[in-house]
């Protein structure tokens, strides 16, 4: 690294100065922390940087290794190299797990060696875009107050109790095995060796981190499995399939006459499911209908099941008749998590198909809420259309992206005026017939347009009018 004579509020560690970043003045860490374009704001001194002071941070909560994961993007190797450097010249033992799911990184990093983990993935995101996820030394994602402390420490080029390990760098290690404890952890809730032998199952890995161990999971359960887009791509990772796109999913499950399907997202942390009819299997449904499973256990504190603003109402009124409550939270499963320790609940979730059952683990695993889906879908010994039939019907919902560049439109988008009357006009419209959640993503350089209604046509004409309204003033 070179040294910066002009920028001396920069760290100097050893001797030697950090070379000065082009940050920007919005924060850094979104919804599932830092994410971008590769090769933009996401570079590979950004990671160096990042690594350092992560290191720094993590090292003061708890002593041991870091835990490192990635996803099948191709900036994904450049990324990890950056960031095990910074972790690294910070004196921290860092171990590769390389190609692995997130939720395989959260569980290693709970493992008491351990002082936290960091995945390199962009999710559901398209090829081009990567980003750092954190793990703490429990397995869930990074407090906030910690993140901050990472990105404090990275802007001001310090931070309180520096360590300097002189001569004791960290090194890393390649750990592809611990990758085997993960897929044994998975197995572990369910009774029997073959517990889904005899269904037919399509699972869609997205040409991503679920490529690493779905196929195996699945096949050690006795189910006939057939893979689609099953090979680590980083130049098609989530293009036309994955959780977000589900047309192919749908043509092989009903092609192969498969009981269910599974489509996972880039690194394998959500899933969705679709029927032999095609009908999409949502985060609402795997909450109403593992839900329904442990209140009949008795192992559904409340009855209540924390999910977000997006849930759907037809969810939350049939889970209502059912004696349940429905807890909302911002977007984003770090604020299910957090809603669900302060009120002891056990099952949360997104509509995108984020699930948490602290039962079985802290973190969401999208492989580990389809083994789950699949073996009670199995035990109920009826179809699965059946049972979405006898379930809820959901109101109609639209949700569309409006692209919006700019970062600091994004921040102040709820300052517009113009967007804040449309919105107005279209909740006095619609009454207590219909809501509106118009957000910035905090994953992806949108601003999203739900509107929700028990008449599909005035779903359709606010979604339109509202996602214009904000193409318009906000969009550059």
């Amino acid at each position: 690294m070179v040294m910066s004579p002009s920028r001396p509020q920069q760290a100097t560690f050893l001797g030697t100065g950090w070379q000065p970043l082009d940050l920007p003045t919005t924060p850094l860490f979104g919804t599932d922390g830092i994410r971008s374009r590769a090769g933009e704001l996401l570079t590979a001194p950004l990671a160096l940087q990042v690594g350092f002071w992560a290191g720094q941070i993590l090292r003061q909560q708890q002593s041991g290794a870091i835990v490192l994961g990635q996803d099948s993007r191709n900036s994904s190797p450049m990324i990890a190299a950056a960031l095990g450097a910074g972790l690294t010249s910070a004196g921290i033992e860092v171990w590769d797990m390389g190609l692995c799911p997130t939720a395989a990184v959260a569980y290693m990093a709970a493992d008491e060696s351990t002082a936290g983990g960091i995945m390199i993935s962009a999710s559901h995101n398209p090829p081009a875009d990567n980003g750092i996820k954190f793990f703490g030394a429990n397995g869930t994602k990074l407090d906030k107050k910690l993140q901050a402390n990472i990105e404090q420490a990275l802007r001001q080029g310090t931070c309180p109790g520096i360590f300097n390990p002189g001569n004791q760098w960290g090194i890393t290690k390649q750990r592809p095995e611990l990758v085997k404890h993960y897929v044994d952890f998975l197995h572990q809730p369910f009774a029997t060796q073959h517990y889904l032998s005899g269904m037919r199952i399509v699972l869609d890995l997205a040409w991503g981190a679920a490529t690493q161990v779905a196929q195996t999971v699945f096949e050690a359960t006795g189910a006939d499995v057939i893979i689609i887009h099953g090979n680590a791509d980083g130049n098609r990772i989530n293009v036309n399939c994955g959780s977000t796109h589900l047309a192919s999913l749908q043509a092989a499950v009903a092609e192969h006459e498969a009981d269910i399907g599974f489509a996972f997202d880039g690194d394998a942390d959500r899933v969705m499911a679709v029927d032999r009819q095609g009908r999409v299997v949502n985060g609402d449904y795997i909450l109403y209908f593992w839900g329904q499973t442990l209140q009949q256990q008795g192992q559904l504190p409340d009855d209540t099941i924390i999910s977000t603003v997006m849930a759907n109402l037809g969810f939350e009124r049939a889970w209502e008749k059912l004696g349940g409550k429905l807890v909302r939270t911002k977007v984003g499963d770090q604020h299910v998590h957090a809603e669900m320790v302060a009120r002891g609940a056990m099952l949360g979730g997104e509509q995108s198909g984020h699930i948490l059952c602290h039962h079985y683990s802290l973190t969401g695993d999208g492989i580990l809420t389809a083994l789950h889906l699949a073996n009670w879908l199995k035990q109920a010994e009826c179809c699965l259309p059946t049972l979405i039939d006898q379930s809820f019907a959901p109101y109609p919902q639209r949700l569309k992206n409006v692209r919006v560049d700019s970062r600091e439109k994004r921040k102040t988008w709820a300052d517009c005026e113009p967007v804040q009357t449309m919105i107005s006009k279209a909740e006095s419209a619609m009454g207590d017939q219909g809501r509106v959640l118009v957000r910035a993503s905090g994953t992806e350089p949108v601003i999203r347009v739900m509107v929700e209604a028990a008449d599909a046509a005035l779903v359709n004409h606010w979604t339109d009018t509202l996602a214009d309204a904000v193409a318009k003033h906000l969009a550059d």
